[in-house]
Parts: C-alpha cells; structure tokens; sequence
C-alpha cells in the first residue's frame, strides 16, 4: 500500500516559545509560497476548518537552519575511528581515513545525516564538501552536489567547495563546475595564511560567487585572517554571501584587538558562525590556552552588530565523535557553554541561521514562510532541556515528519506484584534444587 503524499494544511494550533497557545492561519501567495496570514489565541470555541493541524501540547518555532555542517565527513567515525586529539590530528586522520571512500559512501552517509536532520527539525543545509588528495578528488563534491538536488522541496542545501591549501586552483574550478554553490577554504592553516586567503578570494571574485570560510580555528597563535577577510570584501555587492565560520582565535585577542575586528566584520557584512560542539571537543587541549572553550565571542560581535549564527558542525566524524544532528544539541550548548539566553540561543539556529543562508524569515509570525518546527514541550526552556523526540516538522505549509514515541514506566504496584511472584516462587525453587 502507498504511503499517503503529504497535504498542506490550513493553519496550525500549537504554542509559542512563550508558552501562550495560538490559531497560526495560512495563506497561499501566487508564487506558491505558504506564509503565516494570521496568529489568534486559540480558545476552545474556535472552529477550525478541515485539515487544520492540532499540535495542541507542541511549541512552534522556525524551522531551523544548520549553517555549517561537513555532510561528506559526517557518520564516518565507526570507519575512521581517530584517536581523541586536536585539530590538526583530526585533520590528518579524516585525509588518511577518507581515502577509502568512494562516491556512493559519501552519498549514502549524506542522505543518512539530512534524514536525521529533517526529523530534528532543520530544512535548510549549507555544508562543505571537501575536495580530496585523491586520484578522483571531486567525489564528494558530486556526492553532496546529488544530495542537494534529490531532497530539493524538502531541504535547501548549500554546497561549499572546501580545498585545503596544497589542492591545484584547476581543482577548485572543476569543483565549482560541477555544481557547488559557494567557495571555502580554510586559509589560517596555510603556510601562507594571507596568500592562501587572496588566492581564494580572487577566484571568488573572477567568479562572482559568494565565500564561507573557515577562519583562524585556533586559539594560540600570532596570526589573524579574519581582519584582512572583511578588509578585502567590505565593496562586494552588498547581496554576496561572505561568512566566517569558527573564528575561534577572537575568543583570546585582548579587549581592544577584539572590538577592532568586530567593527571590520560589521562593516563589511561578514556573518560568523558560532560551532559549540566541535571547537568546545578540539580547542582548549593545550598550550597557553589550554581549558578555554574555544567559542567564538557571541556577545561582542552581536554588539556590534555583526550578524551570529549557530551551527552544529560536524556529526560522529574524527572532528567530533559524537552529534545527533538536532538543532536542540546546539542550542543547549549555546546556553550552558556560550552563556547566551534560551532565547537567543534559539534564535541563532533558527532566524539567524537562515539569515546567514540567504533564507526568508520563518516561523509562527505573520508574513513569514511557513517553515516551522513543532516540538512536544509546555514552553522554550522546556523544550531545549528535554528536547523530546516527539516532533513535526512543516515545509511551506504542509507537515514532511512527524517522530511520535512511546514510553511505558513500571508503578509501585507493578513492582509489588514482581516481588510477590518471585516470593512465591522461590521455595519452589529451592525444592527443586534438593
């Protein structure tokens, strides 16, 4: 029998992060777009017409964004199997480790990840994809490039070449033919960080695309990309995508160095992307700043107006180990490891992150996409402590997952009625043993 195709509804009734329990009304525009047309406190004698979705018991926020993920890498772990260890052990780990796959291995771990990450929550993926030290170094690129189009209308994806710094400039060209969507690159890890930076950057703008790089992800060092970054891009078209993703070595820069860079960064409209999990698992092990977080500062840059993001980053691969691919593992790092509000935590994977994506705002506001995430939970803080499984999850309109579980817990009295049985029984046993 064939699975029912998904319908989209009328409106929705579930709660807000603030807990108050509302009617969300839907519309259609002409272009095929469904956004929030009203939002009502619902009450019990509101009717609704057919197909209205009662999340009655859920809070609905925006569905969220994942604005840094490496899909090639993620799920690997169980094959790799890297000893624990910083960044540059990670990195020599995944070259050695990755050799091995081929183009269906990346495919399949890809769809594997987004299948997790739809049903968590997150409809919209910007990830790198690694262009490899192998005789066929655009497989993954091909890979992602497939997932990306199979999943359109269920999932935005975004794919980033990301070349190291030995990889041929005719390699990154060949990437960007296939099909990528934006250039990477992670130039503090160059001999020449400055040079590696301009040759990116120039094909960038010989191609007039936009820029996600992974910048200074280190906490020790007399180095700094991320201020000649925002210096080089600050005339771009005020429509390109120019991110920065990591930025830990802004976390140690004295006070004053700090608010210079931030001001460069606003400036020059460079996002930066806040990655708790993995920095909190790779930074911090040695050296002068060994135990820090390695976090990106939040606060300062937010400030001084810089658009911040959250991301989850890497899942189960040598960069990290573990990750559930869920926005709400991210959130709650962000609270208890970034000292950020759950309120704004939320909003750093969700308005923020598709923000940082090119992505319309979503959500249970009128005028936004209908792109939404149900969560069972009484209000935010519920929610990200707990982050139940039990979710639906809504593209422009129209419900595409739905987790429902159950749990069953012994009582008292079924406890007593064990203990009488075995009581019972033991005698009988011993009787037996004679």
């Amino acid at each position: 029998m064939q699975a029912a195709q998904p319908v989209a509804v009328p409106g929705i009734t579930g709660a807000l992060p603030d807990g108050t329990v509302v009617d969300i009304e839907l519309s259609h525009d002409p272009d095929g777009v469904r956004r929030v047309a009203a939002v009502s406190p619902a009450t019990a004698a509101t009717l609704h017409p057919d197909g209205w979705l009662d999340l009655n018991g859920f809070v609905l926020t925006a569905a969220a964004a994942e604005p840094h993920a490496h899909l090639d890498k993620a799920l690997s772990w169980p094959e790799i199997k890297s000893p624990p260890g910083d960044l540059t052990a990670a990195i020599a780990s995944w070259r050695a480790g990755s050799l091995r796959f081929e183009e269906d291995s990346f495919r399949r771990r890809a769809l594997a990840a987004t299948s997790a990450m739809l049903r968590n929550g997150t409809t919209a993926v910007r990830t790198h994809a690694d262009v490899l030290p192998h005789e066929d170094p655009l497989r993954a690129v091909r890979a992602l490039v497939d997932v990306r189009d199979s999943l359109r209308g269920l999932m935005s994806i975004q794919v980033v070449v990301l070349p190291n710094p030995l990889t041929p400039t005719a390699h990154i060209e060949a990437a960007l033919d296939a099909g990528a969507d934006l250039l990477g690159g992670a130039p503090h890890v160059a001999d020449d960080p400055l040079a590696e930076l301009t040759r990116l950057l120039d094909l960038a703008e010989a191609r007039q695309i936009g820029v996600d790089l992974h910048a200074d992800e280190f906490l020790d060092g007399d180095h700094l990309t991320i201020e000649a970054y925002a210096d080089r891009v600050a005339d771009w078209p005020a429509d390109r995508i120019r991110t920065a993703g990591h930025c830990c070595r802004l976390d140690t820069l004295p006070p004053d160095d700090l608010e210079r860079v931030a001001k460069a960064l606003a400036r020059a409209s460079v996002s930066v992307i806040a990655l708790p999990v993995t920095n909190l698992y790779l930074q911090g092990r040695t050296g002068p700043s060994a135990g820090r977080r390695g976090i990106t500062p939040i606060e300062v840059l937010r400030d001084h107006g810089v658009l911040v993001a959250g991301g989850a980053d890497n899942i189960r691969d040598p960069f990290n180990p573990v990750g559930r691919a869920d926005p709400l593992e991210t959130v709650s790092l962000l609270v208890t490891a970034a000292h950020q509000s759950p309120d704004t935590a939320m909003q750093l994977v969700t308005d923020n992150a598709r923000a940082v994506l090119g992505c319309e705002p979503a959500g249970p506001v009128v005028g936004a996409r209908a792109d939404l995430l149900a969560v069972r939970g009484t209000d935010l803080v519920e929610v990200i402590a707990s982050a139940p499984a039990d979710r639906v999850v809504i593209v422009n309109g129209t419900p595409v997952s739905r987790t429902e579980t159950t749990t069953w817990t012994a009582t008292p009295e079924d406890l007593a009625i064990t203990r009488g049985i075995q009581n019972l029984t033991a005698p009988t046993l011993v009787e037996m043993e004679r």
